[in-house]
């Protein structure tokens, strides 16, 4: 158990800091292409049914939930134009 927290840590923690000027890429993109937040944050079941809290990048429009339907298919209007980028690229 301690063994794989610090193989994580020893991963995560360099990984973070070699993909962050690519993060204030995105982010910068994101907030210029549309208004709202730069991350959309959700609330989703995990293991055992216990809830936790996601952070992502933001790819559609404020609001999309009250506009459209919760699955999307194909080319979707509610996808900004960064959003489609980030999502083909799975960023």
């Amino acid at each position: 158990m301690i063994a794989k927290r610090l193989f994580d840590l020893f991963f995560t923690i360099p990984g973070l800091f070699l993909l962050a000027p690519l993060f204030v890429v995105v982010s910068v993109w994101i907030k210029l292409d549309s208004s709202g937040p730069i991350f959309f944050r959700q609330e989703r079941v995990g293991r055992d049914g216990k809830l936790f809290r996601i952070f992502k990048f933001r790819t559609m429009c404020t609001d999309a939930e009250a506009k459209g339907r919760q699955i999307t298919i194909g080319a979707d209007p509610r996808i900004t134009r960064s959003g489609a980028f980030l999502r083909k690229y799975k960023l």
